[in-house]
């Protein structure tokens, strides 16, 4: 890239490795959501959905965002798949959603009531609360929405839930259990439940008797994995998709002794040669990298030195050789035979990959490579 700063590559033929893997494990009676909520996850949502609608899921396939704004984007683009809005949908909405084909999420009873006074109904999978106690109508209220449904004859297209904690077998299997007998209250009721799905990116690796009808991907598509300690028990081969990429904007000799950045933070030890990148927080360099983080420059590490500013970051480039104005700087992704993850971007900080991707600022560019 030569006109811009900053930019972020995307690895379509990774992208398309990482839904074969899946495929490979959910097998081909089960249907595959592409969870790109939030930008997704800092990768661009438009880019993503365009490449997986076009090469990898195909007609079958679904896409799972967080909102009726981010549904509409995906229509303007052209996206014909499925789409499923994850999170909540204001009332005033729910005609935009029956316009354009969008199935919302029904997770309370006052949702159940705005859905029933609507002029215009779209499609709905209702939300069960299976122990995560985020969204979702709770085991004590089936009897109620059951009978709710009937009153305001209302009809859902799908039913599910959410894992908390893939990790953890026994609380896993406790969700598992309740999303059955749930099920099974629906069938003994007459009431269709419609599609069923539970699992996520770490279901689909722990829990292959969860996949029931679809399965929602959303880490997992990107190359990475939550968090599943020992209890991993299928192989996965994941590639991840995104490299952040940056410019050198200056190189400058700066005398030992002397201090670096705002707060005067960073006092070097030695004469030093310091490079500056013209990115920062703003771009989603996390601040918290301040005098810790790592870039790959040259196929070598290089520390960040004082304080991330806003829109400039600072790194020591003392023992790496022919460092010059425009040279090409990796923050996330592989360079040379060395690489920076996500996970270790996270692990420096102390959170979660899926910050540290969805961070990043969605007005970079984003290329297809």
């Amino acid at each position: 890239m030569n006109n811009v700063r900053t930019w972020i590559e995307i690895d379509a033929s990774a992208l398309r490795h990482n839904v074969a893997e899946f495929r490979k494990l959910i097998g081909p009676k089960v249907a595959l959501m592409a969870v790109v909520k939030s930008n997704a996850y800092g990768h661009g949502l438009p880019l993503i959905a365009k490449l997986l609608a076009r090469r990898s899921l195909g007609k079958g396939g679904w896409f799972g965002v967080d909102s009726i704004v981010e549904a509409l984007r995906l229509r303007r683009e052209g996206i014909k798949n499925q789409i499923l809005v994850l999170g909540y949908t204001l009332p005033q909405r729910y005609a935009d959603a029956a316009r354009r084909n969008v199935t919302l999420t029904i997770s309370h009873f006052e949702g159940l009531q705005a859905l029933a006074r609507a002029r215009r109904r779209p499609a709905f999978h209702l939300k069960l609360d299976t122990g995560m106690h985020r969204q979702g109508f709770q085991e004590h209220e089936l009897v109620k929405l059951i009978a709710a449904l009937k009153r305001f004859h209302l009809d859902p297209a799908g039913i599910y839930s959410h894992f908390a904690a893939e990790d953890n077998k026994k609380f896993s299997s406790q969700q598992i259990a309740l999303f059955e007998k749930s099920i099974a209250a629906f069938r003994a009721s007459g009431v269709n439940s419609g599609i069923r799905h539970l699992s996520r990116t770490g279901g689909v690796v722990n829990y292959p008797e969860a996949n029931y009808d679809l399965v929602r991907i959303g880490l997992g598509l990107y190359g990475y994995l939550p968090e599943l300690g020992k209890t991993r028990r299928r192989a996965i081969n994941l590639h991840p998709i995104l490299t952040w990429k940056t410019i050198v904007g200056e190189v400058k000799r700066v005398k030992k002794g002397e201090r670096i950045g705002y707060g005067l933070t960073e006092r070097l030890k030695r004469d030093s040669t310091i490079a500056i990148l013209p990115i920062g927080y703003w771009h989603g360099l996390n601040r918290g990298l301040s005098g810790i983080g790592e870039v790959l420059i040259h196929g070598q590490r290089a520390k960040v030195m004082g304080r991330v500013s806003m829109d400039m970051t600072a790194i020591d480039v003392t023992d790496i050789p022919g460092i010059k104005v425009g040279g090409e700087v990796v923050l996330i992704g592989r360079q040379g035979r060395d690489f920076i993850s996500a996970d270790q971007v996270a692990q420096k900080l102390g959170t979660i990959s899926y910050e540290v991707l969805t961070r990043t600022n969605p007005l970079i560019e984003r290329i297809v490579v």
